[in-house]
């Protein structure tokens, strides 16, 4: 019986074992994927801002266009922003059976808000607005970094992602409650995109913020970000929702978005961020930034330099044609421009603040003149330009300063190793480690630093000594029963408490052998697409090892080419008996292999194979370029659109085509002759064009 006994046990833990691997690669398979697509999406932003920072616009037109290439909720100003989304104007019909918002709200309205969510009904467009603009003149006086304390509630809970998933945050309220005088609540970024819910979750939470503003805090993520949303569906989710006024809708929470809290700090002891630090990270420096400024934190910091190189030159009483001999001769004179009187000497502090201020005064009443903006249209006064005000004595930062300090800590992950490197991974931020961590929490007294940006299995997870935390509050992230979702609370004492869940019940159905079996099938699949989606370049790398061109590989030859060309960091010989099947000597046919590869797409979709496989590698790309071009989100891309971007280019690709010649082109791609370009033409150019070369 004790042999027995003993035998089950070693059963057991091998089967358990067994099992743990398999989920951890499926997880790394599920995360490389993930990772991969948003450096894909950073080296699409940084192509288009290369295009932009070398095309010189031929009209004022062009630069009108090509300007506002990537400052979607920029080129508004205050005014027009509100003209433009206008919620006044709009009549709800008799026939609207949705909940109801007056201001100032109640908790009421909140109950009947969540009610009506879980009954799937939506809320009228009039009210959104009504309540973006609410929240945008909320947040316009919170500062940087919001500061909590446990002394006015019982407890601070924190949450992580959600990503679009309402189920998620239902349960959380369901749980632990909803917000209120007792009970506070950090959402921690990265409300939107992936999720089909991403706008009522953003009604949910702006509506509490509105009600409890001392007991609801609202932190930036990286996902709060209109060029990252252009690819994960939030854009294109919420412009299907409302066609009549999604444009007006998406307008108003770009804006919203850049003016979100970039972090929270409790009892002066816990930071929370939503992706990490840096080894310059400057909490000073981060208190003190006009955080508006940065619509995207993807923006290119070339172009945005080379202005703010502009400003210095002339604040210091040098113009650009006299730094710029060369320009002189192709600029009209600027003599007729008043100049700042001398700057006095930097010791006497008082009076060069005095001077600053003035010669700030009678740039802005040039700038007035010149646009034609009355004295009486003045800016409100924000919580950050009173404290840039404040501080005119102190320090100077370059934009690319502020960008970096932005965009660490929320792009950035925590490492085992020490040190701080770029990441890589991502393509945005960096990767810190435990030195840097401690430093961090050393120089501003801190005990420990929350963070989110990462999914985790069981929803939360700790490292570099239980002084960094990561929390994930989307459960089934990448598939039904991956992971848990998890918040965390904080009382007085600071001690993290706890609470997992699962929002969907078949997950709690389910085995473990089940779970990990689904998880498998969907890995596999989305991999064996990436894989498809790569086979020109794969057969090329298997042919530098097939010299005498047999078709066949080794095991490990396969391995490191299909690394060396995709850049997963995936364990390829572990995976190996889920992905090929071998000869009885060991080797791989690598031929027959890709052809049951194109075969599985090809079931799918009935495209010429090497076609289908160029669509499924450029697809999301596409569709970021197409909604790129697509200016007024109307879901068609214009004529003048589509000239304007292909004058872009061309001047790239040093390709010379006349006005003539591009109408010709716009117009062949106008399959349905309807004056417009939709993304099935688009993509059916593609198509065509990859089809002739």
């Amino acid at each position: 019986a004790f042999k027995a006994a003993v035998l089950i046990q070693r059963w057991y833990r091998r089967y358990v074992a067994r099992l743990e691997m398999r989920r951890r690669c499926t997880w790394r398979i599920f995360q490389s994927i993930e990772y991969a697509c948003e450096q894909d999406q950073i080296k699409l932003h940084n192509f288009f801002s290369y295009l932009m920072d070398h095309f010189t616009p031929s009209s004022s037109k062009e630069r009108d266009f090509i300007s506002r290439m990537f400052i979607s909720g920029e080129s508004f100003k205050e005014a027009e922003l509100e003209k433009y989304c206008d919620y006044e104007s709009m009549e709800v019909p008799d026939s609207y059976t949705g909940p109801h918002l007056s201001f100032p709200l109640l908790p009421d309205h909140a109950t009947a808000l969540l009610e009506a969510f879980k009954q799937k009904q939506q809320l009228h467009a009039r009210y959104v607005l009504n309540l973006l603009h609410e929240t945008r003149k909320h947040l316009k006086q919170l500062p940087n970094i919001s500061h909590v304390s446990t002394c006015y509630s019982e407890e601070v809970t924190v949450c992580g992602d959600l990503h679009g998933q309402l189920d998620d945050l239902f349960l959380i309220f369901y749980k632990n409650g909803l917000p209120s005088p007792s009970k506070s609540y950090v959402f921690n970024g990265d409300f939107v995109d992936r999720g089909k819910q991403s706008l009522e979750i953003l009604i949910v939470l702006f509506t509490f913020l509105l009600i409890y503003p001392k007991e609801v805090h609202l932190n930036r993520g990286n996902h709060e970000d209109h060029m990252v949303n252009l690819r994960y569906g939030f854009h294109v989710g919420l412009i299907t929702m409302s066609r009549v006024h999604g444009k007006k809708i998406l307008k108003m929470i770009q804006n919203v978005f850049c003016w979100l809290p970039l972090a929270t700090l409790i009892d002066q002891k816990v930071l929370i961020i939503h992706g990490g630090v840096s080894d310059t990270t400057d909490l000073d420096m981060l208190e003190k930034i006009q955080r508006n400024k940065f619509i995207s934190v993807l923006r290119g910091k070339k172009r945005k330099e080379s202005n703010r190189n502009v400003e210095i030159q002339e604040i210091n009483g040098e113009s650009k044609a006299e730094a710029d001999p060369a320009a002189n001769e192709a600029t009209p004179s600027l003599s007729s421009q008043p100049r700042p009187a001398q700057a006095p000497s930097m010791t006497n502090r008082l009076e060069f603040s005095r001077w600053v201020r003035q010669t700030v005064q009678e740039q802005i009443e040039r700038c007035r003149r010149l646009v034609d903006i009355s004295e009486s249209e003045e800016e409100e006064l924000t919580y950050s330009s009173l404290v840039s005000l404040a501080d005119l004595d102190g320090p100077c930062w370059t934009r690319q300063e502020e960008w970096k300090q932005i965009l660490d800590i929320l792009w950035s992950d925590p490492m085992p190793q020490e040190g701080c490197r770029e990441n890589t991974v991502r393509g945005g931020g960096c990767y810190f480690g435990p030195d840097v961590t401690g430093k961090i929490l050393e120089k501003y007294n801190l005990q420990f630093l929350i963070r989110s940006h990462e999914c985790k299995q069981e929803g939360y997870e700790f490292c570099h000594n239980r002084k960094v935390l990561t929390i994930f509050s989307a459960s089934n992230y990448y598939e039904i029963g991956s992971n848990r979702g998890a918040y965390v609370k904080l009382g007085p004492d600071l001690v993290p408490h706890f609470v997992q869940y699962q929002a969907n019940k078949t997950a709690h159905t389910l085995t473990m052998t089940q779970r990990q079996g689904f998880l498998e099938e969907s890995a596999f699949r989305a991999l064996r697409e990436k894989l498809f989606a790569h086979t020109s370049a794969l057969i090329s790398a298997f042919k530098a090892y097939d010299k005498d061109n047999t078709g066949r590989i080794t095991l490990s030859n396969w391995a490191t080419a299909v690394e060396s060309v995709l850049h997963l960091g995936l364990p390829w010989r572990m995976l190996r008996p889920q992905l090929v099947r071998t000869t009885a000597d060991g080797m791989l046919e690598y031929k027959s292999w890709l052809d049951d590869l194109a075969m599985e797409q090809r079931s799918q979709e009935h495209i010429q194979s090497s076609l289908l496989e160029v669509i499924y590698r450029n697809r999301s790309n596409l569709e970021t370029i197409f909604r790129i071009i697509d200016r007024d989100h109307s879901g068609l891309i214009s004529f003048e659109e589509f000239h304007q971007t292909w004058k872009l280019f061309s001047s790239h690709m040093n390709i010379e085509l006349t006005d003539d010649g591009i109408s010709d082109l716009v117009r062949s791609i106008d399959f349905n002759k309807d004056g417009n370009i939709d993304f099935n033409e688009f993509l059916e150019a593609f198509r065509l064009v990859k089809q002739s070369q």
